[in-house]
């Protein structure tokens, strides 16, 4: 019988000890592909919510569908005027407000 407690780890330990500690150059690079991924997942998700194809929304804001595959699969981010246009096209809003 098996009597050890399993280790519980909090995930920003976890984080620390795969991508480095915050203010690293290692965790920068794992955050900064963690935001495309999750800008990527935003917008696709928006996308098929639109019932809209990848190319339907790339002719919409005059890009390739081989550009809206790489933003939704994390592999590049749109430049912020890119971002508005596929917002636009998809019939959604930004609304900014303070985090406090």
């Amino acid at each position: 019988m098996n009597t050890k407690k399993p280790r519980i780890r909090s995930y920003s330990k976890v984080l620390a000890e795969e991508f480095g500690e915050h203010g690293t150059k290692e965790r920068a690079i794992f955050h900064d592909k963690a935001m495309a991924f999750y800008t990527g997942a935003i917008i696709e998700q928006a996308r098929k919510e639109a019932e809209m194809t990848q190319e339907e929304l790339a002719e919409k804001i005059g890009a390739d569908k081989s550009y809206i595959s790489r933003i939704e699969n994390g592999k590049t981010e749109p430049k912020v005027s890119t971002f508005y246009k596929i917002i636009e096209a998809l019939g959604l809003q930004i609304n900014l407000s303070p985090l406090y």
